[in-house]
């Protein structure tokens, strides 16, 4: 396969059955024109699995003190499908996904839904190449210091309430937010807002509804901090 050793380089794992590899690339759309191929599709099935329990398995050892809420918020953040898309990107699988060509003239490969689906296969691909342990230790490559993932990502997922915990945290009045923009027709309104704390305008940001534009706002605000 094509790239597949800069590809392994980068995953962390040199496959002792290559077609693993190729079969946790391979798209459905692309068995139109090579009924022969096998997609990713069972594998995705037994990756889902295997990251469920490393998930589960690694939260619960870093984080020792934390209620079984926590841990399952944690878990439930870092198997979200963009998440796991990102992962997909970091790794640069969007070049070596085997798919149609009319998926490919779509620009199918940069596709969250497609990503997150091969990133699952490859890791059922890796666990069925080789076992649990050295599937973890390639796990662990991708994912990096879990801390710091978990922190971007609550963030991102909950920036109003991580914006408040900094402010409370740093002496701040809470944040307070303004939609200061509405453009569009009835039917489909862009909002724009601006988060202000003790005074100071902290973020702005937009969005099809005044949540999601105050999502935003915090979002800029958590950039400008750097928390």
């Amino acid at each position: 396969m094509a790239g597949a050793s800069s590809l392994e380089q980068r995953i962390g794992h040199h496959f002792n059955n290559p077609a693993l590899l190729e079969q946790a690339l391979t798209h459905s759309s692309r068995l139109q024109e090579t009924p022969e191929a096998s997609d990713n599709q069972r594998l995705e099935f037994l990756g889902d699995s295997v990251l469920g329990l490393f998930l589960a398995e690694t939260l619960f050892h870093t984080f020792p003190d934390e209620r079984e809420g926590h841990l399952a918020q944690a878990r439930s953040v870092l198997a979200k499908g963009d998440f796991l898309a990102q992962l997909a990107r970091e790794l640069e699988l969007p070049a070596h996904l085997r798919m149609s060509e009319a998926e490919i003239s779509q620009d199918g490969q940069h596709r969250d839904a497609a990503l997150e689906d091969a990133l699952e296969a490859l890791i059922g691909a890796i666990y069925l190449d080789s076992d649990y342990a050295t599937t973890c230790a390639c796990l662990m490559l991708w994912f990096g210091d879990f801390n710091v993932r978990l922190s971007k990502r609550l963030a991102r997922d909950n920036p109003k309430g991580r914006l408040q915990e900094w402010t409370q945290a740093n002496g701040r009045d809470q944040p307070s937010y303004n939609i200061v923009d509405e453009t569009g027709p009835g039917h489909a309104k862009e909002f724009k807002a601006e988060v202000i704390v003790s005074g100071e305008t902290l973020g702005t940001g937009a969005g099809f509804s005044k949540k999601e534009a105050e999502e935003a706002a915090a979002r800029s605000a958590i950039e400008q901090l750097g928390i």
